[in-house]
């Protein structure tokens, strides 16, 4: 018994031993760099972007609700405030109101890159629960409100004006630089992004890298860490929506069944949502691992430095983090819509439910699909995938130029930030650039925290002023740092 003991013992010690020698060289990998002067952004930047909030560029869900002057409007407004975009550089429009800008280069055997955003935004769902009018343009407390000040026209407008200032400069960029901003991204981009990419591939365009909006630089985010963090999207989950009937006979309420199709349709949506998908590692996460982990605390780098051991751990802290902590992990489920019934006292013969997956890399739809029938596993509930599926972005490289340009500017730009690649949760337009380059990259330079992260899509959008002249200051620096390598 004694040798036993002494056996575990050291096998106890060998494995401590080999826990403690991954954790102390679990070595930082971020990227250091001098941060570059701040310039000065003028008064006129901040106007030219509450003008542009005013626009009502509104992307509805039923084609009959779109305004078209207000995108004509937009129209205008670049033309007004551009002067230099719209002499110096070409300029093509798709379905009316989608912009591809196109500022040739001094090196044209370097790839371009495509700077992306889009003009769109989401509806008012409820304006009267808004501090300020949601298109009033309002500046108050060093804070710009207004939709779209983070989801887009934010972007959009801070390249403008990154570009705008290069050119009144006499600047020329090394590599072609191409502006692309679609006018229908909230409704999924058909005729805007799909557009401009298809008239690329047409051109034998092949980008260098591709920069669209999705992360963005997170403050007190993230678990264990003090500092700001910046994601740089290097892939996005993928989307499909299954549909869920049940036909049964009706009657009277007064006499009904052991089971209705309600009851059985209730049981099968619950089934599905208590029963999960299995939680995962993802490229794009183990990512973020090897390059937040080594800033993390003791306990944390640890079980980030074994991630052999401590998978279980790590998993069950995300996905009890819940909300975007879980959406990291795993394929997320979400009962959308659920019609039964046309009146109160009878069995409705028919039931309907509408179920939402994000698709985390490496299953596909046929693989949520799957696992629906397999939870459910009743022959009653009919099962067929409703509208588009968009499966999993590819997940773009870190070892990059693109990559590595991109996460030079922000370290250059926001002292002390700390960067890492993850997945983006949301879709973007970038989704439809495949055919355009394999590095695609998703981040928007402003601050997101607990006090912001509720108004994107939601109510009281803002962002401070400083973040705008930050990202025109981003914008500028991506810009000349795209050289030639």
């Amino acid at each position: 018994m004694k040798k036993f003991l002494q056996a575990i013992l050291v096998l106890l010690l060998i494995f401590v031993a080999y826990v403690l020698f991954k954790t102390f060289t679990f070595s930082s990998k971020q990227l250091e760099v001098e941060p570059v002067s701040k310039i000065d952004i003028p008064d006129s930047s901040i106007q030219r972007l509450t003008e542009a909030l005013k626009i009502k560029t509104i992307s509805h869900e039923d084609p009959a609700n779109f305004d078209s002057t207000a995108f004509e409007s937009f129209n205008e407004f670049l033309k007004n405030n551009y002067p230099l975009i719209d002499s110096v550089l070409e300029h093509k429009t798709f379905n009316q109101y989608s912009h591809l800008f196109g500022w040739r280069g001094k090196d044209l055997t370097l790839k371009p890159i495509v700077l992306m955003g889009h003009i769109d935004v989401v509806p008012i769902a409820s304006p009267e629960k808004w501090s300020v009018d949601p298109f009033g343009g309002i500046v108050k407390d060093g804070v710009i409100w207004g939709r779209g000040t983070i989801d887009d026209k934010f972007s959009v407008i801070g390249i403008l004006e990154a570009v705008e200032m290069l050119l009144s400069e006499g600047a020329q960029p090394e590599r072609t630089i191409y502006l692309a901003f679609g006018h229908d991204e909230e409704v999924g981009g058909e005729k805007g992004a799909v557009a401009i990419a298809r008239y690329l591939e047409h051109e034998g365009v092949h980008a260098e890298y591709i920069l669209d909006e999705g992360y963005a630089i997170t403050q007190k985010l993230v678990p264990g860490v003090d500092s700001d963090v910046a994601f740089i999207g290097v892939a996005e989950k993928g989307s499909t929506t299954i549909e869920l009937t049940v036909d049964m006979d009706g009657g009277h309420s007064s006499r009904p069944d052991a089971e209705t199709a309600i009851d059985v349709l209730a049981k099968a949506v619950a089934k599905v949502k208590s029963n999960p998908s299995n939680g995962t590692i993802s490229e794009p996460m183990q990512g973020f691992i090897n390059q937040i982990g080594p800033e993390m605390g003791f306990v944390n780098k640890m079980a980030f430095a074994n991630l052999s051991i401590f998978k279980p751990l790590v998993l069950s802290t995300y996905e009890s983090a819940g909300g975007a902590g879980n959406a990291l992990i795993r394929t997320t489920t979400a009962p959308t819509i659920f019609n039964a019934g046309i009146k109160e006292n009878i069995i409705p013969t028919h039931a309907r439910a509408l179920i939402n997956f994000r698709i985390i890399p490496g299953e596909t739809s046929e693989d949520v699909l799957n696992h629906v029938n397999q939870t459910i596993d009743d022959s009653r509930v009919k099962t067929r995938f409703f509208g588009f599926n968009s499966e999993p972005s590819p997940v773009s490289p870190v070892e990059t130029s693109g990559y590595n340009t991109i996460n030079k500017s922000i370290k250059e730009v926001f002292d002390g930030v700390l960067t890492a690649p993850n997945l983006v949760i949301a879709a973007t337009d970038s989704r439809h650039f495949g055919a355009i380059s394999p590095n695609i990259y998703r981040f928007v330079p402003y601050h997101i925290n607990e006090e912001n992260i509720s108004t994107f899509h939601g109510i009281d959008e803002r962002i401070p002023v400083e973040d705008y002249k930050n990202a025109i200051r981003f914008y500028r620096q991506l810009i000349l740092n795209s050289k030639g390598q």
